[in-house]
């Protein structure tokens, strides 16, 4: 009987594995938002706070670099201590970072919090891929979860600027980061009853300090030269400094984890087609997309005249089609296979990309339109299989420093892609003003040139994908077979579950 009531205490009901996703999801788009919904309310904390050029930057870095620079260091924590406790621990700092960057009365108040925040992140984001893979044991089930939490996530990012524009607009700047505390209580209360505790196994559970200093300095040095660079010049001692910290900091954590006994990073994960394939799909697709990002935003503005609410809900078409599409890559992944999905999603980004190039000094809210449904639809479509694909290629007991490994490509992707198509818009603008163009042209020649280059990258992308994540010989039949076992085990946690309930009843 013991052993029956053990069996009966393991099976999650299926109101419960829910309501554990609602609580990573609601924490994944609080840190996601953060990314870019002060992006649109930066005039506005400026004129306000009276912060210098070099001030307002920092608003906006701190965050990156603290996020950036702990994200490995936070996926390691979850799998020693547990993801549910780095869950907590993470919330619980951004949610107080956030009450104080809300209330903030000075800009080195509004920045030290930002880089709070960030450390917040980088302890919850990691955590909330790794609770989905422990809390969902069944493969469709788990499909859907990374579904929605692909779709939280993306929408997030492109409801960003709408918050930050309405919000500018018509309610103190605060407010961008105060709405943060009531969704953290809510995210802490429903985590508190239903997400549960996982971690790595005994035989890894060890930190490996050497590597978690070794990680952090290097990308915190990196993440600081590709912030910094721009601004105090790429040939600058302060930024080829960092860059060579990072190089020597990056060279002693390799050679660290080659010969540690428990690795923060097993190495080995790598050698796997899918997860090394996966990751630069990511990288591929972070480098260009979050460049050219910034630049579309400051094209609706600068140059089409939108208001920042305007400017704001032009993407809001794109987020709808994230989520849709979000929701149907699970099925169509099942009937045509993660790289076929994942390559035409890059595909359909790229077709998107193509119309927004086609677009001059005259472009309407409606002719934007499809521009941004297609990337929308192609950026649904992709997430959901690359996530599963990167994911299912480790071990269980490395899903939190799977998951931090797949956010810190992206942000310092993202970052090296904003500053390199950033290079590229800046060298053609200029060129394109030394040619006797106004600025008005000038700018959108940058931004035409930017956005071919990202057009290429995502073209890579496509190949990329998928030739890496092809099923190996075989993997069919076994994927097939796993979706009957899976089957299987949902019947039975179901019949266990009416088996309990009859025992428990009067």
């Amino acid at each position: 009987m013991s052993a029956r009531n053990e069996a009966a205490r393991s099976r999650r009901p299926e109101t419960r594995r829910w309501w554990a996703l609602a609580a990573v999801s609601l924490a994944t788009f609080m840190t996601y938002l953060d990314n870019n919904v002060i992006n649109v309310a930066i005039p506005t904390i400026q004129r306000s706070l009276h912060l210098s050029l070099s001030g307002l930057e920092w608003v906006v870095s701190s965050y990156l670099l603290t996020l950036a620079g702990l994200l490995l260091v936070g996926g390691r924590l979850a799998d020693v201590y547990g993801r549910r406790r780095l869950f907590g621990v993470g919330l619980a700092i951004f949610t107080l970072s956030s009450l104080a960057a809300g209330l903030a009365g000075s800009g080195g108040v509004l920045i030290a919090s930002r880089a709070v925040q960030g450390v917040g992140a980088a302890l919850l984001m990691p955590a909330t891929l790794a609770i989905i893979m422990a809390t969902f044991t069944n493969v469709r089930e788990r499909n859907t979860a990374i579904g929605i939490w692909a779709a939280v996530s993306a929408l997030a990012l492109a409801l960003g600027p709408v918050l930050g524009g309405l919000i500018s607009q018509h309610l103190h700047w605060g407010w961008i980061f105060l709405i943060n505390v009531p969704i953290g209580v809510i995210t802490f209360a429903i985590a508190a009853f239903y997400v549960d505790e996982s971690r790595a196994g005994s035989a890894v559970r060890q930190l490996d300090l050497p590597g978690l200093v070794t990680s952090a300095v290097s990308l915190f040095a990196l993440t600081y030269a590709l912030i910094e660079g721009d601004v105090s010049g790429w040939t600058a001692p302060l930024i080829l400094g960092a860059f060579a910290v990072a190089a020597v900091a990056a060279a002693a954590f390799g050679a660290i984890e080659a010969r540690s006994a428990n690795p923060m990073v097993d190495l080995s994960m790598f050698r796997s087609r899918e997860f090394s394939g996966g990751s630069g799909t990511m990288m591929i697709w972070a480098f260009g997309i979050l460049g050219i990002y910034f630049f579309t935003s400051l094209y609706l503005q600068e140059t089409l005249g939108f208001s920042p609410t305007k400017a704001g809900l032009a993407f809001v078409p794109m987020a709808l089609c994230v989520a849709v599409f979000a929701g149907l890559a699970p099925r169509v992944e099942a009937r045509a296979g993660a790289h076929r999905t994942v390559a035409f999603g890059m595909l359909l980004m790229v077709v998107g990309l193509v119309l927004f190039a086609r677009l001059g000094l005259r472009a309407s809210y409606t002719s934007l339109l499809p521009g941004f449904m297609l990337f929308g639809a192609g950026a649904g479509l992709m997430n959901v299989p690359l996530t599963n694909a990167v994911m299912q290629a480790v071990p269980a007991a490395r899903v939190g420093i799977a998951s931090a490994l797949l956010n810190a490509s992206r942000e310092v992707a993202g970052l090296l892609g904003i500053t390199v198509i950033g290079a590229v818009f800046r060298t053609r603008r200029a060129g394109a003003l030394r040619a006797g163009a106004d600025p008005v042209h000038a700018f959108v020649d940058g931004y035409h040139l930017g956005l071919l280059v990202t057009i290429l990258l995502l073209a890579a992308g496509v190949v990329v994908s998928y030739v890496t994540l092809r099923p190996r010989a075989g993997a069919l039949t076994a994927t097939r077979e796993s979706a009957a076992v899976a089957e299987l085990t949902t019947v039975d946690e179901l019949a266990g579950e009416l088996m309990v309930a009859d025992e428990v009843a009067p």
